[in-house]
């Protein structure tokens, strides 16, 4: 299975420009995401999704990352107009995993169970989401929230597609995950502070990151 970066967003509630190119402990922001992916068993190739809103993060991927991962410059002018136009351009068939740049605690184990969830579903493709009590025990304040089965879910922002059915809508599989690395993603200031918090803190003997006391 392939799988797309997408990092051509504004990130305009950061506020600190191209969120891609914001460091964490020393590390770019998608150095994390590439460095999981790379990790992930039954991962091929990582395409990174970028607009010319993202210059930085270009030049960036082609200096830094130039023989781990391949570039495309995407310009249809929204999310899911880039996103569908990237995957064309990879010229991947089957399943394509799609994941955004900000998810700096996701980890191999995460997006192998992710990838055994969709092998299992019936449904063309796979969406994930955390429950909001999850983000609410690490200070996450999501945008979105939706409302399944009695429960509130928040998007995480990784999705397994049919690549070969990219112009129609795809009936997916809502994988709920129950971890907090799914959903320390960064969209304040206060996220990136938290994630930093959590991060510095490094992991006990158990190999699980320390959350506790953040607000």
């Amino acid at each position: 299975m392939d799988a797309v970066i997408m990092a051509g967003g504004l990130a305009q509630r950061l506020g600190m420009g191209e969120k891609s190119c914001i460091k964490i402990n020393g590390k770019y922001l998608i150095a994390y995401v590439i460095e999981a992916l790379e990790n992930t068993k039954g991962i091929e190739n990582i395409y990174i999704s970028v607009t010319d809103a993202t210059p930085l993060t270009k030049e960036l991927l082609e200096s830094e990352f130039k023989e781990r991962v391949k570039v495309i410059v995407a310009k249809e002018g929204n999310y899911v107009q880039d996103m569908i136009y990237t995957i064309k351009k990879t010229g991947t068939k089957g399943p394509v995993m799609v994941a955004m740049c900000d998810l700096p605690l996701i980890e191999p184990d995460l997006l192998e169970d992710i990838m055994l969830a969709y092998d299992c579903c019936i449904e063309p493709a796979l969406s994930t989401y955390v429950p909001i009590k999850i983000c609410k025990e690490i200070g996450i304040r999501p945008d979105t929230v939706f409302h399944k089965n009695g429960k509130l879910i928040i998007p995480i922002g990784i999705n397994i597609l049919d690549s070969n059915d990219m112009e129609n809508e795809q009936p997916d599989f809502n994988y709920i995950i129950e971890d907090h690395r799914a959903a320390m993603n960064i969209n304040t200031p206060k996220d990136l502070n938290n994630c930093e918090i959590v991060i510095s803190r490094g992991k006990d003997k158990s190999g699980k990151y320390n959350f506790e006391g953040l607000e």
